[in-house]
């Protein structure tokens, strides 16, 4: 199961991330999401565990817990296609 993790602190690494998962079961990536031009984090991620039990341990436990003095956030990452557009409007001509 890919998980999103977000309201990380800035200095989380994907160390830590392993590490904190890694209690629940097999982690199989772990992917902070860095900006392209400064490379600092984003402030989330996503941590894949390919047991949906594990998956599911882990974001109980981790949901809302302390990291870096930061309450972070953990649930089920939801495919590109079944997000919102974000209430964009269509473009002018």
């Amino acid at each position: 199961m890919n998980m999103y993790v977000g309201n990380l602190a800035f200095t989380v690494t994907e160390e830590d991330l392993t590490a904190a998962f890694s209690v629940f079961g097999t982690v199989a990536g772990v992917n902070i999401i860095k900006d392209r031009f400064t490379g600092q984090s984003k402030g989330f991620g996503f941590v894949e565990m390919p047991d949906n039990s594990e998956a599911d341990k882990a974001i109980k436990a981790l949901n809302n817990s302390q990291m870096k003095d930061r309450d972070i956030k953990v649930n089920q990452a939801k495919p590109k296609s079944d997000r919102s557009k974000g209430g964009r409007r269509p473009p002018r001509y």
